[in-house]
């Protein structure tokens, strides 16, 4: 199975990167399947304002950023998006990246590593939602991270329960 790791934070600033690191470093102990993390800042996606609603192109999109960020999602099995809450809600970045897709979401699992002062729990229920329009099967298990507990002096410093559920998170989506 091929899992695509979604960083899902653009931000200058973003704390995304040790959480995504991190998410990486314990993933990767599964030899039985490729994970591959995926910075959505790579990609540089506009806003996104087409005529057509994606799902209705059928994977091929006028712009080559979206056209490339269509053909990297399609390539997974299964994904798991880390994302931070902003303002108690799903990052712009994020929910543009999420609009500007169609079929490439369609069908597949999708567990959640969140980050914020309340352990990202708003951001993953308005996701749910969200990826409910494309059939996702979203795990139960998510990691929550506190910004306050979790970091220290602006570094990462998970506790050791953050790899168990990581780990319950992974045998939920592959089952």
């Amino acid at each position: 199975m091929k899992i695509g790791v979604i960083l899902g934070s653009v931000r200058t600033t973003r704390l995304g990167e040790q959480v995504a690191a991190w998410a990486m470093t314990q993933l990767t102990t599964n030899p039985t399947h490729e994970f591959e993390l995926v910075d959505l800042k790579s990609f540089n996606l506009p806003i996104w304002e087409s005529p057509m609603p994606p799902m209705m192109l059928g994977g091929k999109y006028d712009l080559p950023s979206q056209q490339a960020w269509g053909d990297k999602i399609a390539e997974f099995d299964a994904l798991i998006f880390v994302t931070p809450e902003y303002n108690h809600g799903i990052p712009g970045a994020l929910k543009n990246a999420i609009d500007s897709l169609g079929p490439e979401l369609t069908g597949k699992p999708v567990g959640f590593i969140s980050y914020s002062y309340d352990g990202g729990i708003r951001v993953v229920e308005q996701l749910r939602s969200v990826l409910a329009n494309f059939s996702m099967h979203d795990v139960r298990a998510q990691v929550s991270i506190n910004l306050n507990t979790d970091f220290r002096d602006g570094t990462f410093e998970p506790g050791t329960h953050h790899g168990v559920v990581l780990s319950q998170l992974m045998e939920q989506l592959t089952a």
